[in-house]
């Protein structure tokens, strides 16, 4: 597990006191539990609020991810709003338009178009079926962008992204400014293998999964 260091700047008026409370999450300026002490008997508390968690989960192989899908509908049962987006599962067609509800709060969403439905061969000799398929992988990632954003969602999944950033369908600055730029409350789980070192240093909680 890596724990981020957090430095917390206060901008402290004059002949106040000040205590404050931190944790190992990270917070922005503007959420720090302060309380602050006057002169005459009053208490001004500024509520707490914590931000979410980058979490990554890496293995050696695909298809290792059961565990993660499995706390999804458990945290969906809970009562929390999650999305869980398979960027390179495929074989139902689905997409934005044909997403599939679970448990009253899991919007399950693979893409329309994916690697998984057609012959490596086939797409090896169609450039055009190449094509479709990368721009299918693309669109679910410009949707997801558009969620994180938005801030509807206390849990969202994007499972196997390390794969597409791989393999260029996805761009990786493009994924690290999205997270740096997003609506900060959800937690955010990201899995794949080959991930970059960059994003490994953005994460809160890394777990490794072995066979």
């Amino acid at each position: 597990m890596q724990c981020n260091k957090i430095q917390i700047i206060l901008y402290v008026e004059k002949k106040s006191k000040i205590m404050v409370t931190s944790s190992p999450n990270s917070y922005s300026e503007s959420n720090l539990d302060v309380v602050k002490i006057g002169s005459v008997n009053k208490t001004n508390l500024k509520r707490f609020t914590q931000n979410g968690q980058i979490q990554i989960y890496q293995s050696s192989y695909r298809g290792s991810y059961s565990s993660i899908i499995r706390d999804s509908l458990r945290n969906a049962a809970l009562g929390r709003k999650v999305l869980l987006v398979q960027f390179m599962k495929g074989g139902v067609k689905q997409g934005e338009a044909n997403a599939v509800k679970l448990c009253g709060n899991l919007t399950w969403i693979r893409s329309s178009e994916s690697f998984d439905q057609y012959n490596s061969e086939d797409i090896r000799n169609d450039e055009n079926l190449k094509k479709i398929i990368h721009k299918s992988i693309y669109e679910l990632w410009d949707f997801c962008k558009k969620q994180l954003f938005s801030g509807e969602h206390d849990q969202i999944i994007l499972d196997e992204i390390f794969l597409a950033v791989e393999m260029k369908i996805i761009n990786k600055d493009d994924l690290i400014s999205t997270l740096e730029n997003r609506f900060i409350s959800g937690d955010v789980i990201l899995t794949g293998t080959g991930i970059p070192k960059d994003l490994l240093l953005m994460a809160n909680q890394i777990t490794e999964l072995r066979s």
